[in-house]
């Protein structure tokens, strides 16, 4: 796939998407800051460390409609089930509604927890 600007991926959705697109952007890069910022891998925009498996990859976002979603490597979603009970969710995407506000918090906390898995499979290996 070609790797796209973040910011034309952003620009392409829904003008009352947008914001959140930003948002949920801004609070994967405030727990990763070092994270290499790409579209290639699925077409949407995704955050990756050199050095480990899947590319690095350990989150995406994106939006479909009405929801904007976060992508996070199994089995973060399984880990929080309590706290993800009202969103809908598969094994690696937590959807949220367009309409509410994002979990700020939940979402960095998930990010977070991505990056943890990343880094124990490694170990593992």
């Amino acid at each position: 796939m070609v790797n796209i600007p973040v910011d034309d991926y952003i620009f392409q959705c829904p003008i009352e998407a947008q914001s959140k697109l930003r948002k949920i952007r801004d609070y994967i890069l405030e727990v990763a800051p070092d994270a290499q910022e790409r579209t290639d891998y699925f077409g949407i925009p995704g955050y990756s460390y050199e050095g480990y498996d899947y590319n690095g990859m350990f989150a995406w976002f994106s939006f479909k409609k009405p929801y904007i979603r976060i992508h996070v490597r199994p089995p973060v979603i399984q880990e929080h089930e309590t706290e993800l009970s009202g969103y809908k969710t598969t094994k690696s995407i937590v959807s949220f509604p367009l309409d509410k506000e994002l979990p700020e918090h939940l979402i960095k906390k998930l990010v977070l927890a991505s990056i943890k898995v990343m880094k124990e499979m490694k170990e593992k290996s």
